[in-house]
């Protein structure tokens, strides 16, 4: 991987978006890199990962000069084919749904520019940090193209028709306030990473399995039948309780403990 770093520690995973000279610009490099990195966090013993922008900006969207290569290729066999996420996503969407639909949480710091891809790989995430001079945008119409990394299945999710709308439309920036208000961003911060950074320990201090059912049920809560969700609920449950690990978390508790998982 030449433009994203990982590094992982103390069951924390931190992916690093590195092409600060270029605000992280995703270029196809880069694409390729999130997906690679996306499959080592996935891979490893981390229970949290954070995704982070070196420099100024978390993403400033997409690598201009890398979208003018695609112009005059054939679209349809270039986009359509599901290449990835066991035949659901395509390069470009799967950079940023790997995140989504990694089993653990997975927390973005965000800060300057989060443009274009830059927001789509941020939604991706399951809580977002942002610095308060942080602007936010769905950039893409701006080229006269629309958002087409997941944004349409993550943006939903989060926040009102309308706003969706109105964001898609004008391609206008929004500030970190705003965004927390309108629900793209869950949190405001002076020291977003630092925060992410806290937010990622703590996490590691619950029950992995507890954890990684937690993401799971949350996101069939999000899309299927209220009578699909109580059957996972009683079936993650099941398989929970009672169980060397949660044990070992009500032991921690009653002895006013740090629990210890292998």
């Amino acid at each position: 991987m030449t433009h994203i770093t990982v590094e992982i520690s103390d069951h924390i995973a931190h992916v690093k978006l590195n092409r600060p000279e270029k605000r992280n610009a995703v270029d196809q490099q880069m694409f390729e890199d999130l997906i690679a990195a996306g499959a080592q966090v996935g891979q490893s013993d981390a229970r949290v990962a954070i995704l982070s922008g070196a420099g100024d900006s978390f993403c400033a969207g997409i690598d201009i000069g890398s979208l003018g290569q695609m112009i005059g290729q054939d679209m349809q066999a270039l986009i359509m084919p599901r290449t990835h996420g066991q035949g659901t996503t395509n390069k470009w969407q799967e950079a940023a749904m790997v995140w989504h639909r990694l089993e653990i949480p997975v927390i973005a710091a965000l800060q300057g520019a989060v443009y274009g891809a830059g927001l789509q790989i941020a939604l991706g995430a399951d809580i977002r940090v942002a610095h308060p001079d942080a602007k936010l945008a769905v950039m893409e119409m701006k080229w006269g193209i629309i958002p087409d990394m997941g944004g349409m299945v993550l943006l939903p999710r989060l926040v009102r028709s309308d706003v969706i709308r109105r964001m898609i439309y004008t391609a206008t920036p929004i500030d970190a306030e705003q965004a927390e208000r309108w629900g793209l961003v869950t949190e405001v911060a002076d020291d977003p990473l630092a925060t992410a950074q806290a937010l990622a320990q703590e996490i590691t201090q619950k029950s992995p399995k507890a954890t990684r059912a937690a993401k799971a049920l949350i996101n069939m809560a999000e899309h299927e039948l209220p009578e699909s969700v109580l059957l996972a609920e009683a079936r993650f449950q099941a398989e929970l309780l009672g169980q060397p690990e949660q044990m070992e978390v009500v032991a921690a508790q009653f002895g006013k403990r740090a629990p210890k998982f292998e």
